[in-house]
């Protein structure tokens, strides 16, 4: 015999059900972007293979441009200047930077499949060649500043021993800066099931160690160079504009000046972009999960544009320096024999002559 009881609880439960099922309707049910997890941005396939190709290019192009821009720098019979000795560790910097290109070609489409240490390596060139270079920038800045400026302490100071003490000390600076690479750099699981190379810090302290690092790359390596250039440079043009002969020396400065602008329209963009990636993970900015995967599309961007940078100062030096075009031909005539270029040396102990060496 049925329990009276149970007949009435089930009935209950079921008109309860009937009467839950009609209010809360599941087909109403909409889901809230704000609460939903925020996953690390990961491009189409289509869009990496594009990034790919683009690597690629990049590499095809700045390994024989700097290659070349070494040769003809290194091919002078005398002493180099200072501006040329920075330009030819710039070409260096430039150099290793597009060595990484063929690793995250591969990376972008089918994950890290070098292993860990290759992963270290090439992080920490991709690191040396970006703090070098900014680093010999600012040195050539400095040294220009002298030579226009300061043309009195110029001439006392043995310039060209000391800028090989300023080079070795730009590169042992440039590999401080690239040693979160060595500790941090890792391999790390995606949601594409793809493993990526890229830093990674102990979760119990990321956000404090990923602050100071950055902290120290953005002033060490961005911020105070910057100020630098901008300064002499300032000074610099400065004092090109009310002296006579001005016009003269205002074509010595164009390569230097063209370069630096080059070097900052490719990586201002990206420094900006980590910036206030590192205001969101420290929280010093509140964010949400839109704004966190727009700032992740950002940061892929641009870091691809700074990476444009290794190939764009052979091409400067081509369409800008008129001596370099001279020096180049000079030295293809030489190699291919077809033509013995009788070139004049002249005495670069008159710091007028050293104004306008670079490259023009």
């Amino acid at each position: 015999m049925t329990d009276p009881n149970t007949s009435s609880f089930n009935l209950d439960f079921e008109s309860l059900y009937d009467e839950l099922n009609f209010t809360y309707n599941y087909t109403e049910f909409i889901l809230d972007p704000e609460t939903q997890p925020c996953y690390s941005f990961i491009p189409p396939p289509d869009v990496m293979a594009g990034f790919c190709a683009f690597y690629v290019v990049i590499f095809l192009l700045a390994i024989p441009g700097n290659l070349v821009v070494g040769l003809v720098i290194g091919s002078s019979k005398q002493s180099l200047p200072p501006s040329d000795l920075y330009l030819l560790h710039l070409a260096v910097a430039d150099l290793l930077l597009a060595i990484t290109l063929p690793f995250w070609a591969v990376s972008v489409t089918q994950g890290w499949v070098f292993g860990d240490a290759m992963c270290k390596t090439v992080s920490i060139l991709q690191e040396l060649s970006f703090y070098s270079s900014i680093l010999f920038l600012t040195c050539i800045s400095v040294d220009r500043y002298m030579v226009i400026v300061r043309a009195m302490d110029a001439r006392r100071a043995n310039r060209q021993l000391a800028s090989w003490g300023v080079c070795a000390a730009v590169w042992a600076v440039g590999a401080f800066l690239s040693l979160p690479g060595l500790f941090n750099s890792s391999l790390s699981p995606q949601v594409s099931s793809n493993i990526m190379c890229k830093e990674q810090y102990d979760p119990s302290s990321s956000d404090e160690w990923r602050l100071a690092t950055r902290v120290l790359r953005h002033t060490l390596g961005f911020l105070i160079p910057l100020a630098i250039m901008l300064s002499c440079y300032g000074v610099t043009i400065q004092r090109l504009l009310h002296t006579r002969g001005g016009f003269q020396r205002q074509r010595a400065m164009r390569v230097i000046v063209v370069v630096v602008v080059a070097f900052l329209l490719c990586w201002t963009p990206y420094h900006i972009a980590v910036m206030i990636d590192s205001f969101f993970r420290t929280k010093i900015v509140a964010y949400r999960c839109p704004a966190r995967i727009a700032v992740d599309r950002v940061m892929f961007v641009t870091k691809s544009l700074g990476l444009l940078h290794c190939c764009v100062n052979p091409v400067l030096y081509a369409f800008v320096g008129e001596k370099f075009r001279k020096s180049l031909l000079q030295l293809t005539r030489k190699i291919g024999f077809l033509e013995r270029a009788s070139v004049s040396r002249t005495s670069r102990s008159s710091l007028s002559s050293e104004i306008t060496s670079t490259f023009m």
